[in-house]
């Protein structure tokens, strides 16, 4: 058995600075530690309880296709919504009340890497469950 003492996901970005404003300024992740010097420095990002790892280079676009995805949960997507906008974000889908209860938005990085913020609801069964 591997015990596994923390993660992250690694984004291999085409342009590093292009991302780092994404993930730093637009989106307004806080940094949890950067590395290196200059233009190709890698810095990661805190994601609620993983971390998110801009660094090195990649000669195009990661193929992530339908299954790969960050998944970052939100207090209120509505104003997350509206504060992304007004940072320059394009929102590919606004807030949406799936049928399974969470209220999604959906976002691209700049290589095209779909994000989806989520707020769940209060009564929902993430966050509630009777008799327990």
């Amino acid at each position: 058995m591997v015990h596994v003492l923390s993660s992250r996901t690694l984004l291999r970005p085409t342009d590093p600075e292009r991302s780092r404003r994404f993930y730093g300024e637009q989106l307004g992740l806080a940094v949890y530690r950067e590395f290196g010097t200059g233009p190709d420095r890698g810095v990661v990002y805190f994601l609620g309880g993983g971390f998110l790892e801009v660094s090195g280079r990649s000669q195009a676009p990661a193929d992530a296709g339908p299954a790969v995805r960050l998944w970052l949960q939100v207090a209120d997507v509505t104003a997350a919504h509206e504060e992304l906008r007004a940072a320059g974000v394009t929102v590919v889908r606004p807030p949406v009340k799936e049928p399974w209860g969470l209220v999604e938005m959906w976002i691209e990085d700049p290589d095209g890497i779909p994000i989806v913020l989520v707020e769940v609801p209060a009564d929902h069964p993430i966050r509630y469950r009777p008799g327990i």
